[in-house]
């Protein structure tokens, strides 16, 4: 297990949470705290990043609006959150990313809300999160382990983390 990461405030730890009901224990606002706690250490150019059980427990308290910014392939044949919002970053097998991004970013989830975003490992989502923050969204969190987790040993995903790891619901077509 790794060492305890704490940032200036020792009551805000940056460590993976255990377990979903460890996540789902605490308020919006503490878990809103871990992930600015995370960005803050790592400097990551957005306002927080989350394990999926910390955001999904946002999603649920209604203080979060849910992002998947995976392709409309992606989220068909691997699977997708229900009632999550598709806003693909990229898309198509050249991965081109989307121009109208931030516009429908802005029309369908809002400038002012705090938003998750979620792709298949955390990376996308983070590239995503960047640039939305960047265009002056202020409450932008990327999913870390995203959907699928890292690749493993054996070059597969979600073994090791990641939305589907987590247990955490999600269905597919």
């Amino acid at each position: 297990m790794p060492a305890l990461a704490v940032t200036t405030n020792p009551t805000i730890t940056t460590q993976r949470p255990e377990s979903v009901q460890e996540a789902s224990a605490l308020s919006a606002e503490a878990l809103l705290a871990r992930g600015r706690a995370r960005a803050e250490a790592d400097g990551v150019g957005y306002a927080g990043s989350l394990y999926p059980p910390e955001a999904w427990a946002l999603v649920e308290a209604g203080a979060a609006t849910l992002i998947d910014v995976r392709t409309a392939e992606e989220l068909k044949y691997v699977g997708r959150v229900p009632n999550s919002l598709h806003i693909a970053w990229q898309s198509g097998p050249a991965m081109i990313k989307n121009p109208r991004f931030l516009r429908e970013l802005e029309s369908r989830a809002g400038r002012d809300k705090v938003l998750v975003l979620l792709c298949r490992s955390g990376k996308r989502s983070a590239a995503a999160a960047r640039a939305a923050t960047a265009a002056g969204f202020e409450h932008v969190f990327n999913v870390l382990e995203g959907f699928e987790g890292d690749l493993d040993a054996q070059q597969q995903r979600g073994d090791s983390g990641g939305w589907r790891h987590w247990e955490l619901p999600w269905v597919q077509d």
